[in-house]
């Protein structure tokens, strides 16, 4: 019997490497600065890097099954890539926030306030912001650390995959021309 690789196996195999990957990153990041896994710069480079090496496995699947894939497969490849590798690195993310460093989620609650402000103050809108607004923006992101709040943000990621793999996908498609007539 011979041994296909299908969109949903070749999904699976990249979003695998890629969650790995991201969970590893995340860690040296985590030991070098905590706070910069916070940074927008730090998850800038991470959505290059990873829609740079989604797109390298998507042509070398694309080439492994002969050198053209439909647009249907190349979606169902991107979604799951991308389904794979956001729930490998929540289970990361969730072991380093809860069992690793417990305190790390006030940490970077804290760092990200203190970028908004920052951000804000740049726009001249600092000032507008009350203490009890303050309080509420902390709260919220000391919120985004929980395991309820991680799943929370899967769900709304899975969305966000959807659209992403509609785009990969037409990036990665290619069709057989020699079969139109």
């Amino acid at each position: 019997m011979e041994d296909r690789n299908t969109p949903f196996k070749a999904g699976l195999n990249a979003g695998m490497i890629l969650g790995i990957l991201s969970v590893v990153i995340t860690f040296i990041v985590y030991f070098i600065s905590p706070p910069t896994l916070v940074s927008g710069l730090f998850g800038i480079a991470m959505l290059v890097v990873f829609f740079g090496l989604l797109i390298y496995f998507g042509i070398q699947y694309r080439n492994s099954v002969g050198g053209f894939l439909e647009f249907g497969g190349a979606f169902q490849y991107a979604f799951i890539a991308l389904l794979v590798a956001g729930i490998i690195t929540q289970i990361g993310s969730a072991l380093l926030y809860n069992v690793i460093d417990p305190a790390l989620p006030s940490v970077l609650a804290e760092q990200t306030i203190e970028n908004t402000m920052a951000m804000m103050e740049k726009f001249g809108a600092a000032d507008a912001i009350s203490s009890e607004q303050l309080d509420k923006m902390r709260e919220d992101a000391e919120a985004n650390y929980t395991i309820t709040g991680q799943f929370k943000a899967l769900g709304i990621a899975a969305i966000i995959y959807a659209v992403i793999a509609l785009i990969l996908g037409a990036i990665l498609k290619k069709r057989d021309k020699s079969l139109d007539f």
